[in-house]
């Protein structure tokens, strides 16, 4: 099966469609930025912070509706630095929810393949009682690091497919 190109970072990507969403918007004081580096990769970083019950960094990318016909997987190409992250898709961006798997860095690059049926349901942390992602319908992706701790971070995104 062919790959889903979902997006492709290189040096004319268009980011206006990546957005910051840091827990600024509940009072916390984590600070993230996301752009091109000079090698036309997303790159993700910042600080997260546990002030004012705080805790967490995301960026996140909002397209037009996307059907995954025949999907298993997400393979996301990427380069982090030993922490820990979560890859997160929403059927319908106006949903509460999103479906959530959390996945491990190394300092390499590496391709992660995250098998579709296995985001699962989650709203502000917490996993709800419905059924896992299916894929009939994406209309976004986030990356999201909140380790419940103070760290600095930085991922490299080089390439998003389903495949």
């Amino acid at each position: 099966m062919n790959a889903i190109k979902i997006f492709d970072f290189n040096l004319k990507s268009d980011f206006s469609n990546w957005k910051i969403v840091n827990d600024v918007v509940m009072g916390g004081k984590s600070e993230s930025k996301f752009y091109q580096n000079i090698n036309g990769e997303g790159t993700f970083e910042g600080t997260v912070s546990l002030e004012n019950n705080g805790g967490f960094c995301a960026v996140k990318y909002t397209f037009e509706p996307l059907i995954l016909k025949n999907a298993t997987h997400f393979c996301i190409r990427i380069k982090g630095d030993g922490i820990q992250y979560q890859f997160r898709v929403k059927t319908h961006q106006t949903d509460s929810h999103s479906y959530v798997f959390p996945f491990q860095t190394n300092t390499d690059w590496q391709t992660i393949e995250i098998p579709i049926s296995e985001l699962y349901p989650a709203f502000r942390g917490q996993k709800l009682n419905l059924p896992n992602y299916d894929g009939s319908n994406l209309e976004e992706i986030t990356f999201l690091i909140g380790n419940k701790k103070k760290e600095t971070f930085q991922l490299l995104i080089d390439r998003i497919e389903a495949k």
